[in-house]
């Protein structure tokens, strides 16, 4: 067996051809839709980074990001409790389902190599993991976006429990807040949110896979306080626009750094849950182009205005003929 090193002109001319196709810098392109829809018209091996925020699941939150959905309380569940304050076992399990088909077209029209991270609230990360590795990909990390502003304390009393039970007395029920003494539910102050760092697995070692592809390796350059990446970062919670009713926005400064860590300028970003659009915005601000998909119409109509308003002379909105322009007036692209 020939176990010679390719010479420098083959191996040139096989990097030539699996080269991943660039596109123009700056474009960004959203597409109102089911992501399952739009990822089967897309290419196979042609995203160089995934990153998004899907839906937790979490009291009647779905698979549209619709709130305020009549979904009756379970086992275990308060009913009329504000979003985060419900504990449902069944929320993780219909996660990982409805997260695995999308995970695997994910893995579908990600390069070898790519990487993947999820945005997750830390009780359900476990969930979006297994929905990733069952679909192909490797669980290379996971990261901690830490905050300190704006975190709900969360846990409540069971006083007015209590206080509301009609098989007690009143001595009883004083008798029984005592005992309690202020205990509250298990929910301590929200601090961080899980990011799940998934890669799609490379091809040969991380040199061939990078020559080939340009993806696997990250960009140990990049820093967000000063020192080399870590798996702790630490940014506020960004303060809401007015038009933007998005219940977790991201802050774009995050967004840029990991973007900046884990992809190249001009390579195609793509988040499958946009929302608010910060990963477009922040795509478009570290010299990457980006793919945009939601299925909430007013979650679109919320990122075309974002883009328009954090837009400059760098960025080219792709157009496509007979698909309407953003609700400022300027064209954006709906097809790939």
């Amino acid at each position: 067996m020939n176990t010679a090193p390719p010479q420098p002109d083959l191996l040139a001319k096989k990097v030539l051809a699996h080269r991943p196709r660039k596109h123009p810098l700056g474009t960004v392109k959203l597409r109102p839709g089911d992501c399952m829809d739009v990822l089967a018209e897309m290419e196979a091996d042609s995203i160089h980074l995934v990153v998004s925020d899907p839906p937790y699941f979490l009291d009647g939150l779905d698979g549209d990001w619709r709130k305020g959905a009549n979904v009756p309380p379970r086992n275990g569940a308060v009913g009329g409790l504000p979003i985060g304050m419900k504990f449902d076992p069944g929320q993780g399990e219909r996660l990982q389902e409805f997260l695995q088909p999308i995970a695997a077209q994910l893995f579908r029209v990600m390069l070898p190599g790519a990487f993947m991270l999820l945005f997750s609230a830390p009780r359900l990360a476990h969930r979006m993991a297994l929905a990733a590795e069952r679909a192909g990909f490797e669980i290379r990390d996971q990261f901690a976006w830490r905050f300190r502003a704006r975190a709900q304390f969360k846990a409540f009393t069971q006083d007015h429990f209590v206080k509301r039970r009609t098989d007690l007395s009143d001595a009883e029920k004083r008798t029984a807040i005592t005992k309690l003494a202020g205990r509250r539910t298990p929910q301590l102050r929200p601090q961080f949110e899980a990011i799940i760092c998934a890669q799609k697995p490379k091809v040969g070692t991380f040199v061939d896979n990078w020559l080939e592809f340009e993806t696997g390796l990250i960009d140990a350059k990049q820093t967000l306080d000063g020192n080399v990446p870590s798996t702790v970062m630490e940014v506020e919670k960004p303060a809401k626009d007015c038009f933007n009713s998005h219940l977790t926005p991201k802050p774009v400064k995050l967004c840029e750094h990991l973007i900046r860590v884990f992809s190249a300028p001009g390579q195609m970003v793509l988040d499958p849950f946009v929302g608010s659009g910060t990963t477009c915005v922040a795509a478009r601000n570290t010299g990457r182009n980006v793919i945009g998909i939601d299925i909430n119409p007013d979650y679109i109509a919320i990122a075309h205005q974002r883009l328009e308003d954090t837009r400059d002379g760098h960025t080219a909105y792709a157009a496509h003929p007979n698909r309407g322009v953003s609700p400022a007036g300027s064209p954006v692209g709906r097809a790939l």
